[in-house]
């Protein structure tokens, strides 16, 4: 709803949204126009066809060729042009034009990963250039949910062990909604992010940025940004209080104890095949130091 409480559709952000809208237009003044007449028509015969005296028997026609065949072809014939009119705008939509920069977003409970096609890995945002075609690749960890982006007109699920694919062209810079649109869980309503367009120039300068802390920065407080950044906090305290993840309070260098009851050590070994095989699926090894046990 806009200021003055009337239906308005988010802005035409893509170059695929015009043709959504106009079809979505075409259906909903037909009914209403259809709505109207249908209407219009019970009260005019109503109306004109109402019993006046009660030792009254009304007659009709037991059909109307003429009036049956228009009641059939007008209905058919607009069914079909809203038919081809949608598979047209359904195969565009479904066939990514070649050399389209190609995104790789994973949907976990309750956040979106979107690895870019530069390396950079950011949670719950996605920068893409201005006038150029974007493929989403899609996949799920975990339940199925939907990568949907109303400005751009598009939405796609993503599933447990399957790969789905949309592609758009923003036509506008700016940041816009990403929204999970399948019930995924007790914190769905909070699975979302923002899609950020940018000119060419503000874009080539974010990847220059994304490279790794900036000359001289302290690499604390760069991880600390990374921490929040990356979403580390939904599953790992600071305090020690217990979440889906072990605590990262005075955890480096101690000993944790895993679930098959073996002990590690928490050093850069251990955080980083955490971090890049969380399930342990790459080698025996691999599966004892990344799966703490849930006291640890």
């Amino acid at each position: 709803m806009n200021e003055l409480g009337t239906l308005q559709l988010p802005p035409q952000a893509s170059t695929i949204a015009g043709d959504v809208d106009s079809l979505y237009y075409f259906i909903f003044w037909g009914c209403m126009a259809f709505f109207v007449l249908i209407v219009a028509l019970c009260a005019f015969f109503v109306m004109k066809y109402r019993r006046r005296s009660e030792d009254e028997i009304g007659s009709g026609p037991s059909h109307n060729t003429p009036l049956e065949v228009t009641w059939t072809v007008v209905p058919l014939v607009l069914v079909m042009v809203v038919f081809f009119w949608g598979f047209r705008s359904y195969m565009e939509m479904h066939t990514a034009p070649a050399g389209a920069l190609e995104y790789y977003v994973t949907g976990k409970q309750w956040l979106w990963q979107v690895n870019h096609p530069t390396g950079a890995v950011e949670v719950n945002n996605m920068y893409v250039p201005v006038d150029e075609p974007v493929k989403v690749i899609l996949q799920s960890e975990d339940v199925i949910h939907s990568f949907y982006v109303p400005a751009f007109r598009v939405k796609m699920d993503a599933y447990p062990n399957q790969y789905t694919t949309l592609w758009f062209e923003a036509t506008r810079t700016g940041d816009y909604d990403l929204f999970c649109a399948e019930y995924c869980g007790e914190q769905h309503s909070q699975m979302k992010g923002k899609v950020h367009v940018l000119s060419r120039k503000d874009y080539d300068a974010w990847v220059a940025s994304t490279s790794g802390p900036k000359e001289g920065e302290d690499l604390t407080v760069w991880g600390e940004k990374m921490y929040t950044k990356n979403a580390c906090v939904t599953c790992h305290s600071l305090d020690g209080s217990k979440r889906t993840g072990p605590t990262f309070k005075g955890i480096w260098g101690t000993d944790v104890t895993l679930s098959d009851g073996t002990t590690v050590v928490v050093d850069e070994n251990y955080v980083r095949s955490s971090i890049l095989d969380p399930h342990g699926r790459s080698s025996p090894a691999t599966r004892r130091s990344c799966r703490p046990s849930p006291g640890s």
